[in-house]
């Protein structure tokens, strides 16, 4: 192997699998279902499904059967609960898998194929070349694999699975119901929470950094280290925002890395999980940061480099109020060239007191100077 290629396999094998589809027949399980009786689950695939689980690997089926048996079949075993979007039926299988993406709102590099026939694994790889696709014969071996295997798993990434199964339930309600939108929010009883970061809770703040692209302001993935380091630095606040309503908690949907200089605080972060973005989850976080910017007397910019997804970040500080950095004295006081902002641009927002969010409860510290 080239040095080259050596390393593209290693940024790939570095990509982390998000939801891994499975084939049912011969691969799930032994046997086809509506030639072969009532097949059965090896302990080995089992094992696989209840591992990647545990580590908050979303699992979901893309197979050619029918449905009224195949699913009923799954309940039976007990693993039908593991698998989120299962599509069921005799279209082409990247159309299935594609579906599975977008219904979660995953990259195609973030998502995984198994199957046990070699024309399906190519109709695949041909119609979604990022979907990296195993054969069958290597299902139980994939909980050790690289790809499958995250550098840290926290008590969000265990529940997972439960999450995204109560945020369709959500949705399903969404779509039922009669009147604005603002409405049905208010009828969610959300409550969001802004708080410090600690030791205990530093890995959430990591992983949604990792995680989060199309709500990452500039791209930047911190590390477990950088951002112990940025604890114990007194100029620095890392606060992470986590969200429950009726349906259950959320877990950690938000990361914030601010730096308070003398007369205007540097927003040098903002991430949202895109599981929260129709809640308005960002604007509130905004808003909420404008109020105490403002309480303080400061100013405040914040940090905006432009990704291939992230453009919608860009309009949420637009629409928050942030322009093209202006002010001459702000910009005599940010540091300039710092390692991770050489190629952001910086955007400016003279800050104003805020309304608290009408569709939740907002549960924040006070972070200007001389307040708890």
């Amino acid at each position: 192997m080239t040095e080259e290629a050596a390393g593209e396999a290693t940024e790939e094998a570095a990509v982390t699998v998000k939801c891994l589809v499975w084939d049912l027949d011969r691969t799930l399980w032994q046997g086809i279902l509506l030639e072969d009786g009532e097949p059965v689950v090896s302990d080995g695939v089992r094992k696989t499904i209840e591992e990647l689980d545990a580590r908050g690997i979303l699992q979901s089926v893309a197979s050619k059967n029918d449905h009224d048996h195949a699913w009923p079949l799954l309940e039976k075993l007990g693993l039908a609960p593991y698998f989120v979007l299962p599509q069921i039926g005799w279209g082409p299988k990247s159309q299935s898998v594609r579906r599975i993406a977008e219904g979660l709102n995953f990259a195609e590099r973030t998502i995984a194929f198994i199957d046990d026939t070699p024309s399906e694994l190519a109709e695949v790889a041909f119609h979604l070349p990022e979907v990296r696709c195993y054969p069958a014969e290597q299902a139980e071996e994939l909980a050790h694999l690289p790809e499958f295997t995250p550098p840290r798993v926290t008590s969000d990434a265990r529940r997972r699975r439960e999450m995204y199964q109560a945020g369709f339930r959500r949705e399903q309600e969404r779509s039922e119901h009669q009147g604005a939108d603002e409405e049905f929010l208010r009828t969610l009883d959300l409550v969001m929470e802004i708080e410090r970061a600690g030791e205990d809770s530093i890995s959430r703040v990591e992983e949604l950094t990792l995680r989060t692209s199309q709500m990452n302001a500039t791209g930047v993935h911190y590390s477990d280290a950088a951002l112990r380091s940025l604890l114990a630095d007194d100029n620095h606040e890392v606060l992470v925002t986590s969200l429950t309503d009726r349906f259950g908690p959320h877990g950690a949907v938000g990361v914030l890395l601010l730096e308070k200089l003398p007369g205007v605080w540097r927003l040098k972060l903002l991430a949202t999980s895109c599981r929260v973005v129709s809640f308005g989850a960002g604007a509130v976080i905004l808003r909420w940061l404008i109020d105490q910017a403002a309480q303080a007397g400061a100013h405040l910019t914040a940090d905006f480099r432009a990704t291939d997804r992230n453009r919608i970040m860009e309009i949420a500080y637009r629409f928050a109020g942030f322009a093209a950095l202006d002010c001459a004295d702000c910009a005599a006081r940010l540091p300039a060239g710092a390692e991770d902002d050489a190629a952001a641009t910086v955007l400016h927002l003279l800050p104003s007191a805020q309304e608290p969010p009408t569709t939740m409860r907002l549960v924040a510290p006070r972070i200007a100077p001389g307040t708890d």
